[in-house]
């Protein structure tokens, strides 16, 4: 979940947002998403929050409502009329009602409630200081001046420029309800904790677990489309990036949180075949599909896999993943039915047992296919080796898997990524980058925005009916493959040692690599050496996450720096997306960020070796002038 968390963040989710002032120094962002998940603010049809309108009364009362224990507990409609003004069919009537029940609000002398006045700052004050419990016996002074000191004291006001007798907006009242999670009740305990939701130590809410408690799946998307409780403005996510709902698949897994108006479609999928399951096939929590180990996510998908579901070992089969690549579905083969391209990312030979107690053995082939999905198809007598070409169909259950001979183009790629010399990309055209010894990477069409492909840089394309490239296979074009950081220390031993008593000679290696990644250390060890010295470096990983090379980065003295681009001279380079930052100090990285070292550091540039689209800075060394 936090990687899922993580990866919504980098994706730009929760950019964009507009507010007139920041709750408690908190990302402005960060802030109207969280009031949205709380369900405190849910803006208009289009997902418009009107920050700048004023609050009534009412709307005011409901708010309350929705920031309470009595969330889930109350219509728009009372059976009695609370208030003369407000009567039984007055759409916030249940809302005054049970604020007023509580003794959170309170109405005027004359018996009126007067819910089309908007709110002024004291008032807000006093009906959220006895939300919290406190009565008067806890304030010192008179209305309105102990009710705005308190209420300043808690932080409730933080972000909030508005004074005695001043109106609240939409805006003030979204940073005011955020601050009250975070605010301590009368007997000292975090307001947000005591409605059941997770905050830091700090007393910070925890947004991811905002978005997880509010999420609403797994669902399994039919071919009509998604069933949603919701309209209007929806933000949409595949695999991660921004998209339409219109690019959901039939048999793509999604979840949705209606608060926010989001959807988040995986259109993840393991072919192949299903060789154990764990603890056993009575109840699995976890099968073993392709050669690897998926964890099984849902009731369906685990009574699907087991004796009495009605796919046993043995069985080709197709998982549809979720979260964290969790099971959440199972189809036959068929599911996968097409024409798919790929790069074989490894071989085996599987020995399983079947339903009637038999060993049976399968040459498989492990195939990382352009739409992302990795598939083991039975390879039979053919032999394939990692970073081969495959061509691989699916139809009524059975699979043909053949080799492919390269075939390649050149060309410039548009300004909107839409073109590649003469040739356009269709609508969907699926693209990996890869190279020989089998590791792969989805990309998409934007990756490639202004790059000059050579004929070397593309290892395979297909056209579909109107000649439109709808299949793309790269040769290490972008310089994505693998992952980059730092090596801190390298100890390499490569000699022959005599025995001093026999005289035999024995010819010893080891090597031992100490590594940053991300802010991550590790520690690579073996009798394997990959000839490498301190500072960053690539690292690819087999089929395993096993660490398979590692390779330093070539260098350059920037001399200017910003949030997208690197100047060395006259020469510039583009920072990569997820460039890392560390300032050295002898032999000690810390992880910074380009804001932090843009002044007052020498910094040196590590960029990769990539093809046409590569060449990206991915690791920066600032230390201090």
């Amino acid at each position: 979940m936090k990687r899922f968390i993580a990866a919504l963040l980098a994706g730009g989710m929760l950019a964009g947002l507009g507010a007139p002032a920041l709750a408690a120094e908190q990302p402005q962002a960060t802030v109207e998403q969280a009031v949205r998940l709380l369900g405190v603010m849910n803006g208009d049809e289009n997902g418009d929050m009107n920050l700048e309108g004023l609050v009534t009364r009412a709307q005011f009362a409901k708010m309350m409502v929705a920031a309470s224990s009595y969330k889930d507990s109350v219509g728009q409609t009372s059976g009695v009329s609370p208030f003369r003004d407000v009567t039984r069919d007055h759409w916030a009537a249940g809302y005054v009602k049970l604020a007023a029940d509580n003794g959170w609000v309170n109405g005027y002398t004359d018996g009126t409630f007067r819910p089309n006045e908007n709110i002024r700052t004291e008032e807000c004050a006093a009906a959220l200081l006895r939300l919290l419990g406190y009565g008067p016996a806890d304030l010192t002074g008179a209305y309105p001046d102990a009710q705005l000191s308190k209420y300043r004291a808690l932080g409730l006001g933080d972000g909030v420029r508005r004074g005695q007798g001043e109106y609240l907006t939409r805006g003030d009242c979204m940073n005011i309800f955020y601050n009250l999670m975070e605010s301590k009740t009368k007997e000292g305990q975090y307001y947000g904790s005591v409605l059941g939701y997770q905050l830091g130590q700090d007393g910070k809410l925890d947004y991811a677990s905002l978005v997880s408690s509010n999420m609403e799946g797994p669902f399994i998307a039919e071919a009509g489309g998604l069933n949603l409780p919701f309209d209007g403005k929806i933000a949409v996510y595949l695999n991660g990036a921004q998209a339409q709902l219109e690019d959901a698949q039939a048999y793509d897994v999604y979840y949705y949180n209606a608060n926010l108006k989001t959807v988040w479609i995986y259109h993840n999928r393991a072919t192949g075949l299903y060789t154990a399951a764990s603890p056993g096939t009575a109840a699995p929590t976890a099968v073993t599909v392709a050669g690897n180990q998926y964890g099984v996510g849902s009731s369906e998908a685990s009574y699907a896999l087991s004796d009495m579901g009605q796919f046993s070992i043995g069985d080709t089969v197709t998982l549809l993943l979720g979260l964290d690549g969790q099971a959440v579905g199972v189809q036959k083969a068929e599911t996968a039915a097409g024409q798919h391209y790929g790069v074989v990312v490894s071989t085996s030979s599987q020995t399983y047992q079947d339903a009637a107690g038999q060993s049976r053995t399968r040459n498989m082939a492990k195939i990382s296919c352009t739409d992302g999905a990795v598939m083991e198809f039975d390879s039979g007598s053919t032999k394939f080796s990692a970073g081969d070409l495959v061509y691989a169909a699916v139809e009524d259950g059975k699979t043909t898997l053949k080799g492919l001979a390269g075939k390649s183009f050149s060309g410039n790629v548009s300004s909107d990524g839409k073109s590649v010399g003469q040739l356009t990309l269709a609508e969907g055209v699926q693209i990996i980058d890869s190279d020989k010894e089998g590791q792969t990477k989805v990309i998409y069409p934007s990756r490639l925005a202004g790059a000059s492909l050579k004929s070397t840089d593309v290892r395979y394309y297909a056209l579909d009916a109107s000649g439109r490239v709808s299949h793309l296979i790269l040769n290490n074009a972008t310089g994505d493959l693998g992952s980059y950081g730092v090596i801190t220390s390298a100890s390499e031993v490569d000699q022959t040692i005599s025995d001093p008593d026999s005289g035999v000679q024995s010819w010893t290696i080891s090597g031992t690599y100490k590594t940053l990644i991300r802010g991550v250390e590790g520690v690579v060890s073996g009798n394997k050496l990959y000839n490498v010295k301190v500072g960053p470096a690539q690292f690819v990983y087999d089929d395993d996450r096993a660490v398979k090379s590692m390779r330093n980065l070539p260098e350059v003295r920037l001399t200017a720096l910003s949030q997208l681009y690197a100047m060395a001279g006259n020469q510039r380079y583009q920072l990569a997306d997820d460039v890392q930052v560390y300032i050295r100090t002898n032999r000690t990285y810390d992880q910074s960020n380009v804001s932090a070292v843009s002044q007052g550091y020498n910094l040196t540039g590590y960029y990769d070796q990539g093809g046409a689209a590569g060449g990206r800075i991915r690791v920066i060394v600032a230390t201090k002038q």
